[in-house]
């Protein structure tokens, strides 16, 4: 007989009945909707693991045009080099412009939590946040975070979030790119492209999953996310 852990068969409310979760006195309609919620978040899980397969599936990208021209912390560097040791390499695209006096919020609610996580990631892949903005106010912008661990490069020739879309003529779009290294060869492996066309109605464009920890944790509280809310570099 299959156990919980390699029940495949098993539907999502078969699993949720198993359960044995309670809380202080809580009500039979609570239990109730509580388990029925809860199949519906296996299913989203199965639905998220589905995703990553078909993501993992995708055939070979497009080859980069060119060995970009970057500028980091110790100086002049091609994204040849942003790999490191490793095949894989993920990229996020910073608005922080050099017209910009402070970066974007939003995009910086985002890279607080990746700063953190960033040597547990890059036990697996690169990391590597690039933007407009000159080395020098990148890098000040990051002691005043107290970033420790983000690695920071200025696109010198923009070239890199032309090509990627992230530098257009209208202005800065944030960016998360995800490019492999194979027999010397550099390709486009998978890019976020739900974008304000791809948006529900009443809600903010936004990838699925969010990567960005504080919109998960809005997700479980009572009132959700406040469409009307957002970040602040400051408060």
């Amino acid at each position: 007989m299959a156990t919980v852990a390699d029940d495949t068969t098993a539907t999502p409310e078969e699993l949720a009945a198993r359960s044995n979760s309670r809380y202080p006195n809580e009500s039979p309609e609570y239990r109730r909707a509580r388990t029925a919620l809860l199949a519906e978040e296996i299913a989203l899980r199965r639905q998220i693991e589905r995703v990553a397969e078909h993501r993992r599936a995708l055939p070979p990208g497009g080859e980069i045009p060119r060995d970009y021209p970057f500028e980091s912390e110790d100086g002049p560097v091609r994204f040849s080099a942003l790999f490191g040791d490793h095949d894989t390499l993920v990229v996020y695209s910073y608005m922080f412009g050099p017209e910009r006096e402070r970066p974007c919020p939003m995009c910086t609610a985002f890279l607080g939590p990746l700063n953190a996580n960033v040597p547990d990631i890059q036990q697996n892949v690169a990391v590597a946040v690039v933007a407009r903005a000159p080395i020098e106010r990148l890098i000040a912008f990051k002691r005043e975070r107290g970033w420790r661990d983000l690695p920071l490069y200025t696109d010198t020739t923009e070239a890199y979030g032309r090509d990627y879309l992230s530098w257009t003529d209208q202005g800065d779009m944030p960016g998360y790119n995800v490019f492999t290294k194979r027999d010397g060869t550099i390709r486009h492996f998978w890019g976020g492209e739900m974008t304000g066309e791809t948006a529900d109605p009443g809600q903010d464009p936004r990838g699925a999953p969010d990567l960005t920890p504080l919109w998960n944790i809005l997700d479980t509280t009572p009132r959700g996310r406040d469409p009307h809310w957002y970040p602040k570099l400051d408060y």
